[in-house]
């Protein structure tokens, strides 16, 4: 009993200071993606600077998983934390000045989310080491739900201090929840795997190549990272031109985007909380399953709806919310639970540079097909290939099984990188 209190103790105040980290995070981008769109009414420019924040990602994930192995997790996610805090210090004092340029905005997205490079994979594999492995789904169905309520509570509030302050006080607040989240931080103890610290250019590429083999020898995860990587070229465009939809097809505001954001929490919320008491199928899998299966549904409904429709849009957004919890959780517990911690920063880093890399491809075509006929036709291409994705897991035995194999901690290459 005093076990179990420990770690829920230690992991609820690491999991409290990211949650306040993601609010102030939150309400900023509602409210820079909202001035964006308001100056430019562009799904191209949305579009692109979307991307910037995918390519940092993409391009340098696999070395962001070598330095999350190698190197102690607390610091990096402290490192992560400061640096975005400050870039958005940045943003405050351009906007203060009235000195902001839409480059300044390309340039600080970039830098931020190469900060957050390493933050994601250093935060799931140090939740991998705190949490007990058979606890494991219900700490992603409660992720998914604080996702969903962020999106719940900072769309509408987002919306109202648009309209109140101006935007670098809104910038403000990430700035502080970050500094606040960053000094609870120092106080958590965080435990690590094994690690080495000692790094040259040739453990980087031993690191990396290890990160890779450990997928391309199991064809499951394979299938996984394709997978990933189709619903992103489709999905991720989709929902990033979300308020030009609003804006042009809708002919809505600020507070019609928030509502959007907002069904699109509530569905998480929903999703999450189900998956948290629940646990999901057995076969994580199945529960993986019935979210791809029902993403297709939610984005066919919001790609259908007529623009005197927007409770139909709203359906489909809480649909998609929903089946996204169910979808994404599963995958991430799956991953958890077969791949040793000692690796995971780099099989992490390493499945999301391939899968997202399909993203910025997805983007650079969506914004100037979405400015020419339409946002929503992307939405109904994105339900096509979630139907598609579906038939593919149903078909094959490797991935309905994924989780029946045992999975060797490492292999020859693996082992000569330690």
């Amino acid at each position: 009993m005093e076990k179990e209190t420990r770690w829920k103790l230690t992991f609820f105040t690491f999991w409290a200071t990211q949650a306040l980290s993601l609010f102030g995070s939150s309400l900023a981008s509602f409210g820079l993606i909202w001035w964006i769109t308001e100056s430019t009414g562009s799904a191209t420019i949305l579009a692109t600077i979307s991307l910037g924040s995918l390519l940092p990602g993409v391009l340098f994930g696999p070395l962001a998983g070598v330095l999350v192995d190698r190197f102690n997790r607390k610091k990096i996610i402290i490192f992560s934390d400061s640096v975005s805090a400050f870039l958005a210090l940045i943003l405050v004092a351009l906007f203060w000045t009235n000195s902001i340029q839409l480059w300044h905005i390309y340039v600080i997205n970039i830098l931020r989310a190469l900060a957050g490079t390493v933050q994601f994979p250093a935060m799931q594999s140090s939740t991998s080491l705190m949490v007990p492995k058979e606890q494991l789904a219900r700490i992603s169905g409660l992720n998914q739900a604080l996702q969903g309520l962020m999106m719940i509570a900072t769309p509408p509030l987002g919306a109202l201090l648009v309209s109140l302050l101006p935007l670098h006080s809104i910038l403000g607040i990430d700035v502080f929840s970050a500094a606040i989240a960053t000094l609870l931080l120092l106080a958590i103890r965080i435990p690590q795997p094994a690690i080495v610290q000692t790094i040259t250019a040739s453990t980087v590429w031993q690191d990396m190549r290890a990160g890779f083999s450990f997928l391309v020898r199991r064809p499951a995860l394979l299938s996984v990272m394709c997978i990933a990587a189709l619903l992103n070229l489709m999905l991720t465009p989709a929902f990033t031109l979300v308020p030009i939809l609003v804006t042009q097809h809708f002919d809505g505001s600020a507070m019609q985007l928030g509502w959007m954001n907002a069904a699109y929490g509530l569905g998480i919320i929903g999703g999450g909380t189900i998956l948290a008491v629940w646990g999901g199928f057995k076969r994580r899998i199945l529960t993986a399953l019935l979210g791809v299966t029902g993403l297709g549904i939610g984005s066919f409904l919001i790609g259908i709806s007529p623009s005197n429709a927007f409770g139909m849009a709203l359906i489909g957004m809480v649909t998609v919310g929903i089946m996204n919890a169910f979808a994404n959780g599963p995958f991430f517990v799956i991953l958890q639970t077969i791949v040793p911690s000692e690796i995971q920063g780099r099989v992490f880093t390493t499945l999301m540079s391939v899968s997202m890399g399909m993203a910025p491809v997805g983007l650079a075509i969506a914004g100037p097909l979405a400015d020419w006929f339409g946002v929503q036709l992307w939405f109904v291409l994105g339900a096509l290939v979630c139907g598609l994705m579906a038939i593919w897991i149903i078909l094959s035995p490797a991935l309905l099984n994924l989780e029946a194999g045992t999975v060797p901690s490492t292999t020859p290459m693996e082992s000569a990188v330690k």
